[in-house]
């Protein structure tokens, strides 16, 4: 007998029953004149519309382990998550990010979750979504139109065109445009100058449009954005030119949350989509506080491993709006813990108790690091079918010795609002009742080079860190503009705790090297870039996208 073919992510979302939009934002408590409907299963919602004022939801952080190239599935357990704690009871709310086309079409094929614990339309949502992108894409690169032709219009405010900060940006993975040279051709093409491109989603507009707190707060922090220096080495900010107004014209509709659903139907709130790994790697502020305004439990996630995504979140985020957690959970899965052990990618699925135990402490260093915020998290298990029961009560024995509430989730398979995430939900609900003090890593008081020492050392374990000729004039530069109180963003590999991304499981004896700091001021924070890391990444030898297609009745192929 033939074994039954399982159904691929497009192929279970395409099966699945959604319901007209309008169902599910009643459902969610969200009063007619808030929804504007993008077709029959995507709206915005209008904040302002609202008729529910007050933020009162609990705030659920779902983080992970660091991520390896096998996947570990932590959209897919946030979804799964949400969809348990609405089946046992309670009213709930998903905030999550929007895909970026960049990974879509080159590593991940998609990112709205899998199996059954996905939000839908998953190839609207992976694809042109509302347009929330390319609205960010245009008023990013409208600004450096309007910058350049300042300055070829006789530059009046004096931009020193080889001291500019901001970059072009496109919504795509296309490593040929990191260095590019504008302005070629004579007089009436512009001033020449070197340029660049970063991915739409490393901008510093995306990080504003995620932190924004409303339209007003939009405008002042897109004003507050700096973009250069004058001759004289003084900062040159979008205020100054005097064109904030006109970006925030550009981000008006985009601004407004986007509402879709998950197979089980529980609504969730899709919107913005910074990287955690070069940006701060959380979902708007504006989203999450929606949310909380309708939701007693808002479920939502910060990119890749805790030591990027969540303390992001922790430090940045929830410094800005009340949304600290009061649940935290960290993805782990039995295959990523093998290969933090040493095993191959293709040699995954073979049972390994010994890799297990090898690389148990990328785990344990991402727990400890959850609890220096003043919270204890839930360990979610995302089980996969190879994974066997010996290891997984292997897993779940060490998570009892460490005193840690753990849960292994099905929700891939058993999603839906089947009973596959119904422990671990159990145990984020008793989570979401124990009594904690939440703290910050660190207190804005610091200099920017002793909060970067502080993170290396307690989030990723290093003994240090090495400061560029460049960082150390940066951080001078810092200090004498009165940026020192920012909070402090770090750009780093997300596949291991250094900036090493060879360096897998909880390496020791190593120095962070920073090599670049780029002041956000109209974000409010300051990026450290480490290592190698890039600001617009590159496709893969063989990407996702040669796997994709359209069919004859213009339905989706190939997206995962």
């Amino acid at each position: 007998m033939s074994e039954e073919k399982v159904m691929s992510d497009l192929e279970i979302a395409r099966h699945a029953t959604m319901h007209p939009i309008g169902e599910i934002a009643a459902a969610a408590g969200i009063n007619e004149e808030a929804v504007e409907a993008y077709g029959r299963f995507k709206a915005k919602i209008d904040p302002s519309r609202l008729a529910v004022s007050e933020a009162r939801g609990k705030v659920v952080l779902v983080s992970a382990m660091s991520p390896t190239p096998a996947g570990e599935g932590k959209s897919t357990t946030t979804v799964g998550l949400a969809d348990s704690l609405a089946r046992a009871g309670h009213k709930v709310m998903i905030a999550l990010r929007e895909p970026s086309l960049g990974p879509v079409l080159g590593m991940k094929g998609g990112a709205t979750g899998g199996g059954y614990s996905q939000v839908l339309p998953m190839d609207e949502i992976n694809l042109h979504f509302t347009g929330d992108f390319h609205a960010i894409t245009s008023a990013n690169n409208a600004l450096m139109a309007l910058v350049d032709n300042h300055i070829f219009q006789g530059n009046e405010l004096n931009i020193d065109p080889r001291r500019m900060t901001f970059k072009r940006v496109l919504d795509m993975n296309d490593r040929s445009l990191r260095e590019v040279v504008i302005g070629l051709g004579g007089p009436v093409q512009g001033v020449p100058r070197q340029d660049g491109f970063d991915i739409t989603v490393a901008s510093e507009i995306m990080a504003v449009f995620c932190l924004a707190t409303d339209l007003t707060d939009l405008r002042e922090r897109l004003g507050r954005i700096t973009f250069g220096y004058t001759y004289e080495r003084k900062p040159v900010t979008v205020a100054d030119l005097g064109v904030q107004g006109a970006l925030t014209l550009l981000l008006k509709e985009a601004i407004k949350p986007n509402l879709v659903q998950t197979i089980a139907g529980t609504p969730a709130l899709v919107h913005g989509g910074p990287f955690a790994n070069i940006a701060h790697g959380c979902n708007s502020l504006i989203a999450t506080q929606t949310a909380r305004r309708l939701a007693d439990i808002v479920v939502t996630e910060a990119g890749f491993g805790a030591d990027l995504g969540a303390e992001k979140f922790m430090d940045i985020k929830a410094r800005v709006g009340d949304v600290a957690p009061s649940a935290v959970v960290v993805v782990a899965t039995i295959r990523a813990l093998k290969m933090h052990g040493g095993v191959a990618k293709d040699n995954l699925t073979a049972p390994n108790l010994e890799a297990l135990a090898g690389g148990i402490a990328n785990l344990q260093r991402h727990v400890h690091n959850v609890e220096k915020f003043g919270l204890t998290p839930v360990v979610a298990i995302n089980r996969f079918a190879t994974d066997t029961a010996e290891e997984l009560d292997w897993l779940l024995d060490w998570c009892a010795q460490e005193g840690v509430p753990a849960a292994v989730a099905d929700v891939w398979g058993r999603g839906g609002g089947g009973d596959g995430g119904d422990d671990l939900a159990a145990k984020v609900a008793a989570a979401l009742d124990v009594p904690h003090t939440f703290r910050h890593l660190y207190p804005l008081e610091l200099s920017v080079e002793e909060k970067i020492r502080t993170i290396v050392q307690e989030m990723y374990g290093a003994d240090g860190v090495d400061f560029s000729v460049p960082a150390l004039k940066r951080l001078a530069e810092i200090e004498k503009n009165g940026w020192s109180g920012l909070p402090v963003c770090m750009a780093k590999t997300q596949y291991s705790f250094s900036d090493d991304a060879s360096r897998m499981g909880a390496p020791k004896g190593f120095v962070i090297h920073v090599r670049d700091l780029l002041p956000k001021t109209g974000a409010g924070f300051i990026v450290a870039l480490t290592g190698a890391v890039m600001t617009m990444p590159g496709l893969p030898k063989d990407p996702a996208a040669l796997r994709m297609d359209v069919d004859a009745d213009g339905n989706p192929v190939g997206l995962t």
